[in-house]
């Protein structure tokens, strides 16, 4: 049931995450030279970074995995 409710909660924080980031590239985009975006266009960005992040973060927060045996002794 954990996993669910993970799932549940990712659909409404990947559109939290798309306004964020319109509103941080409209606040800085002077100083880094970009012109802001719209909100579709940061949906877009925000769907690279999430295939870009998940499975990273996926593989830091797996427990056991890629961990060696014991010794035995």
């Amino acid at each position: 049931m954990d996993s669910f409710t993970r799932l549940v909660t990712a659909g409404p924080l990947f559109f939290v995450s798309a306004w964020l980031l319109m509103i941080f590239a409209g606040i800085v985009g002077s100083d880094l030279g970009i012109r802001p975006f719209g909100y579709l266009t940061s949906m877009v960005a925000t769907i690279g970074l999430w295939l870009v992040v998940a499975p990273a973060i996926g593989a830091v927060t797996q427990p056991g995995r890629g961990k060696k045996p014991p010794p035995r002794g």
